[in-house]
C-alpha cells in the first residue's frame, strides 16, 4: 500500500511556532513567582552598585562614575551637581541632597524615602516608579520633572515649582503641596487624596480622572484646567478658582469655590459620606481570585497585540498625517487671531496717548494679561484642543477692551 505523506506548508510552520511561544509563554508565566517578575522589572538588582552608605561627599569627583542602583543611604550629597547622571535603581533612604543640582539625572526605580531634597534643582529630572515616600521636597525647582507611576506619599512639597511636570498615575496621598507651582502639569489619574494643596497654582493643568478626595484645595487655582473626571469628594474647595476649566464637576466636595464655570456640577457633600469611606482601601498589590493570573493575562494580552499591531499601524499613520496638517491650519489661524489682537492693543494705547486720557486701568492690565496669556498658550500649544487656551484668552482679553472702549465714550469695532 502506498504511504501518504501530509504536506507541511511554511504557514503552517510558522503558525505552528507562534502557538509554542505563546504555550511555552503561559507556562513560565504561571510558573514565575511574583517576586521574581518585580525583580526582573527593576534596571538592576537592589545593591548591585556601589555600597556609599552613610558617607558624606563635598565634592562630585568623590564619587564614582557609575551610580547605577548604588547603595547612597544617609549619605551625605548636599550642594553636589549630579547633572545627566545615572542613579537608575539607586537606594538613597535617608540622604541628604539639599540644594544639589540634578538636573535631567536619571532616578527611575530609586529609593528615596525621607531623603532630603530640600531647594534642589530638579528640572528635567527622569524618576518614573521612584519611591519618595515621606521625601522633603521644599522649595525644589522641578520643572518639566517626570515622575509617572512614582509613589510621593506623605512627601512635603512646599513651595515646590513643579511647571509642566508629568505625574500620570503619580501617588501624593497625604502629600504636602501648600502653595506648589504646578502650572500645565499632567497628572492624569493621580491620586491627590488628603493632600495639603492650599494656594497651589494648577492652571492649564491635565487632571482628567484624578483623585482630590478629602485634600485641603482652599485658595486653589484650576485656571482652564481640564478636570474631566476628578473627583473632589469631601475635598476643600473654600476659595479655590475655577476660571475656564472645563468638565467641572464638584459633587461631594465641602466648602464653596470661586468662578466656577456654569456647566460646572455642583452638588453638597453627602450625609452618606462615612459609608463611603467605610470601604476598604485600594491596594497596589492584585490579589488573587483563584481565576487566571494577571501575569497570563499580561501573556495573552500581548500575543493578541503582536497580532493587530501592523493593522494598527497603518490605520494610525494616515490619521498622524490627517491631524498634522489639520493642526498647522488652526496654529496659522491662531497665531493670525492673536496677532491681530496685538495690534489692537497698541491702536488703543496710541489713541489714549493722543487724546492724553485714559480708561480703568484693571480693564486695561486685564487686556495686557490676556495678550501674553495668549502668546504662552500658543507657544506651549501642541494639538488642536491645547490652542483653545489661546482663543479663551484672546476672547476675554477682546471682552477687557470693549469696555476701556466703553469708558471713554467710544464704541468698540
Amino acid at each position: 500500500m502506498r504511504r501518504i505523506t501530509p504536506r507541511v506548508t511554511p504557514l503552517f510552520v510558522a503558525l505552528l511556532a507562534v502557538l509554542i511561544t505563546v504555550l511555552v509563554g503561559i507556562v513560565l508565566a504561571i510558573m514565575l513567582p511574583a517576586s521574581a517578575a518585580e525583580s526582573a522589572a527593576r534596571p538592576c538588582a537592589v545593591g548591585s552598585g556601589p555600597n556609599l552608605s552613610g558617607k558624606r561627599f563635598t565634592r562630585v569627583e568623590q564619587l564614582p562614575a557609575n551610580l547605577r542602583c548604588a547603595t547612597l543611604t544617609n549619605a551625605k550629597l548636599d550642594e553636589l551637581d549630579l547633572t545627566q547622571r545615572d542613579l537608575t535603581g539607586a537606594v538613597l533612604r535617608g540622604a541628604s541632597l539639599k540644594e544639589a543640582d540634578l538636573t535631567q539625572a536619571h532616578l527611575e526605580y530609586a529609593d528615596l524615602r525621607g531623603a532630603d531634597l530640600t531647594s534642589a534643582d530638579l528640572g528635567q529630572l527622569e524618576a518614573k516608579q521612584a519611591d519618595l515616600r515621606g521625601a522633603i521636597l521644599i522649595d525644589a525647582e522641578a520643572g518639566q520633572a517626570e515622575f509617572p507611576h512614582a509613589d510621593l506619599s506623605k512627601a512635603v512639597l512646599a513651595r515646590a515649582v513643579l511647571t509642566q511636570a508629568t505625574f500620570t498615575n503619580a501617588k501624593l496621598v497625604g502629600a504636602d503641596l501648600n502653595q506648589a507651582t504646578m502650572g500645565q502639569i499632567k497628572a492624569r489619574t493621580a491620586n491627590f487624596s488628603q493632600a495639603k494643596m492650599k494656594d497651589v497654582k494648577l492652571g492649564q493643568a491635565q487632571l482628567q480622572h484624578t483623585v482630590f478626595k478629602d485634600a485641603d484645595l482652599t485658595g486653589a487655582t484650576f485656571t482652564q484646567a481640564e478636570l474631566q473626571g476628578a473627583d473632589f469628594t469631601g475635598a476643600i474647595i473654600t476659595s479655590a478658582s475655577f476660571i475656564q476649566a472645563s468638565d467641572v464637576n464638584l459633587t461631594g466636595a465641602r466648602g464653596e469655590g470661586s468662578n466656577v464655570p456654569s456647566d460646572a456640577i455642583v452638588a453638597p457633600a453627602e450625609e452618606t459620606q462615612a459609608a463611603e469611606d467605610e470601604r476598604p482601601a485600594s491596594t497596589d498589590t492584585p490579589r488573587s481570585s483563584g481565576g487566571i493570573s494577571p501575569a497570563l493575562m499580561v501573556v495573552l494580552v500581548s500575543a493578541f497585540g503582536l497580532s493587530m499591531t501592523l493593522l494598527i499601524w497603518g490605520l494610525s499613520s494616515g490619521r498622524r498625517k490627517r491631524s498634522h496638517a489639520t493642526f498647522a491650519m488652526a496654529r496659522h489661524a491662531a497665531e493670525e487671531d492673536v496677532t491681530r489682537f496685538g495690534e489692537e492693543i497698541d491702536t488703543l494705547d496710541f489713541e489714549m496717548k493722543v487724546k492724553a486720557v485714559s480708561g480703568p486701568s484693571h480693564d486695561w492690565r486685564a487686556a495686557l494679561d490676556a495678550y501674553e496669556a495668549a502668546k504662552q498658550a500658543l507657544m506651549l500649544a501642541r494639538t488642536p484642543g491645547e490652542l483653545h487656551a489661546a482663543a479663551a484668552a484672546v476672547h476675554h482679553g477682546r471682552l477687557a477692551l470693549h469696555r476701556v472702549r466703553a469708558s471713554m465714550g467710544r464704541t468698540y469695532s
